[in-house]
């Protein structure tokens, strides 16, 4: 515990952190703000003990690009400059963004894909961090259609690959799908 603590003291936290802020003014469909989902993602991290540097400084800003892109101070140079950890900060975040080529976006299924089979260990952590993050959020959403769709997703396109990632973030996953799927049945029936 005392190593957790001196490691994590150690870290430039507050530049990433005010960078997410740009998010605070992004809502999700469950409520709440982007900027409060970066800091769920980087909690998840750290009650699963990852202190990876940057691993927690890329959970803070990892939705920045697709949901804040031409915001200021949201450019490749703005991270990279932040401290030692910039470049591969960033480089991180751009594996776990949606890709857009010539004004069209990379499909969810693909990227989920690309993530999950190709991603860098890092990137997989974290998309299971974000999706745990995500999941919790869905419990309070109503559009019965898109909870659908992302339990659907969650089931084919990450905990295929989850418990390989991590055996006890698979579980939790694996948890909140099927929570999640009662309660939707449970709102479907008359």
């Amino acid at each position: 515990m005392e190593d957790l603590e001196k490691r994590l003291g150690s870290m430039t936290l507050a530049p990433y952190i005010f960078k997410a802020m740009a998010l605070i003014g992004v809502r999700r469909r469950a409520g709440s703000n982007m900027f409060r989902h970066q800091i769920s993602t980087m909690g998840i991290l750290l009650d699963y003990k990852f202190i990876d540097p940057v691993l927690l400084k890329a959970s803070l800003i990892h939705d920045l690009f697709e949901n804040a892109l031409g915001m200021p101070g949201v450019s490749r140079e703005e991270i990279v400059r932040i401290d030692q950890d910039g470049q591969a900060v960033y480089d991180l975040v751009m594996e776990v963004t949606i890709r857009i080529a010539d004004g069209v976006k990379e499909p969810k299924s693909e990227y989920l894909m690309r993530v999950m089979q190709s991603g860098s260990r890092k990137a997989r952590i974290l998309k299971l961090a974000d999706r745990i993050s995500n999941l919790v959020s869905l419990g309070f959403v109503h559009d019965d259609a898109f909870v659908a769709q992302y339990l659907a997703e969650t089931t084919e396109f990450i905990l295929p690959y989850a418990e390989q990632v991590n055996a006890n973030m698979f579980r939790e996953l694996t948890d909140l799908v099927k929570d999640r799927e009662q309660k939707l049945r449970s709102r479907l029936q008359p």
